[in-house]
């Protein structure tokens, strides 16, 4: 039968890049958590495989979802139709979340037995944001990313996602990050981990201390239509605003839903700017809320 699957989109709270591997990989250190935001996936049994997008640009066979497809290597042959919310090159992790949403629905039984699976080594072949993608909670982030440690059950916290009119390539992040001279980050007495410890406690003033993104600096002094998206949301009385990933997308997270209302109303961004008033995704987790 038919089914959709969601994928959620994704915000970095921290984001710490460590180094540069000989491989060309970096590693990392970041705390993740899942936004009630994103894309849908419309999947269902078909003669042949097809994949088709709501973004024209986006419908081929290399879109991440048609490989996770594909890599599954599935014996009765399924047509997938996504449904593309998340904007692309915004640092939101759309891309990796609807290859995950595939192997998610694999892992629980829509494609039918299909044996032993590896699907973390699968998610890795996909992408260095996949895994965290399988966790289906907030989590710490390391290595290149293939080393998660889920949170458990997120506070109910809310943000305010600003887009500006512009990609932000990763691969061109990287490049402009590794130009710029970084301390060593021990993990002893990282943000990342003190963040993390925040999180679970549901310690928002603790935690908005905490907000990093090695990326942010970078990019919003490279790229004026970030710059000005985090103007505009100090301007509007946030008092926080990160880059979202690699970026383009920024945002200013808070506990409360009317804060973030309120935000929305009195931003004041360029026509082509778009905003998205969401909060962390509801997760399962290993204590009470």
């Amino acid at each position: 039968m038919p089914f959709v699957i969601d994928a959620p989109a994704k915000i970095n709270l921290t984001l710490e890049i460590l180094s540069r591997r000989k491989d060309g990989y970096h590693t990392l250190r970041s705390l993740m958590v899942p936004i009630a935001f994103g894309d849908s996936l419309r999947v269902e049994p078909s003669e042949r495989f097809a994949f088709s997008c709501d973004d024209a640009a986006l419908a081929n066979g290399e879109n991440l979802a048609a490989r996770a497809v594909r890599a599954l290597a599935l014996s009765q042959p399924h047509a997938v139709h996504l449904a593309k919310r998340t904007p692309t090159q915004a640092g939101l992790g759309g891309g990796s979340s609807d290859a995950a949403a595939i192997l998610r629905a694999a892992m629980e039984g829509a494609f039918g037995m299909l044996g032993d699976r590896d699907y973390l080594a699968i998610a890795r072949t996909l992408g260095s944001d996949v895994p965290f993608f399988l966790c289906g909670s907030g989590a710490l982030v390391e290595g290149t990313g293939e080393r998660v440690t889920a949170v458990g059950a997120l506070p109910d916290w809310h943000l305010l996602i600003v887009k500006p009119p512009v990609a932000v390539s990763t691969r061109d992040a990287y490049a402009r990050l590794d130009a710029t001279s970084r301390p060593t980050r021990p993990r002893a007495g990282s943000a990342s981990l003190r963040a993390l410890e925040a999180l679970q406690r549901g310690d928002f003033d603790a935690l908005e201390a905490l907000l990093t993104n090695d990326f942010h600096d970078p990019i919003a002094s490279a790229t004026p239509e970030v710059a000005l998206a985090v103007e505009a949301l100090l301007a509007a009385g946030a008092t926080n605003a990160l880059l979202c990933g690699s970026g383009s997308a920024v945002f200013s997270l808070a506990p409360e839903a009317s804060t973030i209302a309120a935000l929305a109303e009195r931003l004041l961004v360029p026509e082509g700017y778009r905003q998205y008033r969401t909060w962390f995704a509801p997760t399962p987790g290993w204590r009470a809320a």
